[in-house]
């Protein structure tokens, strides 16, 4: 599935406590990289959601291939999906490798595919699942056998890099056009983000349109800054807060 493009115009996203971000402009074509670059609580992660449909727009027009927000969130949610992000796609430190990347699988072939691909035999669909399954890892980057127990190693044991990369290759099972991942630079070393970066360019050689947060952008990507809300447009002390009221004030999906 190839990537989409993505346009907005003075886009923006308030809650309950004030704007989580807003004057957003953005044009990227299809497989793009696009950074959202800029200060914890500065609503970069809501502009991710936004963009990927999970979030409704209080001002501003986006459009996301050829749908548009938020009138057609729906239809953004079916062609993209998101890695690493908390409170969203966080994973069971008590589940191992294995047994999050089975889950997803299944959960693809239920939700994500035709009422038909349910109706094939039952070992057509386990070997469509182990080539969605190993597709993804190698889109990844991540190779369970390297893992300390193989894929039988339970999540709270994994690097921030390895746990990084299995939430990317859960996203990519559903094979979305759209890719947004959070916090691609949250704690890691130079050396540690280099290799994320380098990721996310491989998974737009292919095609896909990814979006990443970020604190600080390459310069080989398309770069949209977020910035810290004004003190009259959201209280200081009400920052840290922002993103779940602005979840909760605008109906996350």
């Amino acid at each position: 599935m190839g990537g989409v493009g993505i346009t907005a115009e003075g886009l923006g996203v308030r809650g309950p406590r004030g704007w989580a971000f807003r004057g957003v402009d953005l044009t990227a074509e299809p497989g793009a990289l696009i950074a959202v670059e800029g200060p914890s609580g500065s609503g970069r992660t809501c502009l991710l959601l936004a963009l990927t449909g999970r979030m409704k727009a209080t001002e501003g027009t986006a459009t996301v291939g050829e749908a548009r927000l938020p009138k057609q969130s729906a239809a953004v949610r079916r062609v993209s999906a998101l890695a690493h992000v908390t409170g969203v796609t966080d994973l069971d430190p008590a589940l191992t490798v294995g047994e999050h990347l089975r889950e997803r699988a299944l959960l693809q072939r239920r939700f994500g595919g035709a009422l038909r691909g349910l109706l094939r035999p039952r070992a057509e669909r386990a070997a469509e699942a182990r080539l969605r399954i190993g597709a993804a890892l190698t889109a990844a980057g991540l190779d369970p056998e390297a893992l300390p127990k193989g894929a039988r190693t339970a999540v709270r044991d994994l690097e921030r890099l390895e746990a990084l990369r299995l939430s990317v290759a859960l996203a990519l099972i559903g094979r979305p056009s759209l890719l947004g991942v959070d916090d691609a630079d949250l704690k890691l070393s130079e050396a540690e983000r280099a290799e994320v970066w380098a990721l996310l360019r491989s998974l737009t050689e292919t095609g896909t349109t990814v979006v990443a947060v970020c604190g600080e952008a390459p310069e080989d990507t398309v770069r949209v800054a977020t910035r810290q809300p004004r003190e009259s447009e959201q209280p200081q002390d009400d920052q840290g807060e922002e993103r779940a009221d602005a979840l909760a004030g605008t109906g996350r999906a």
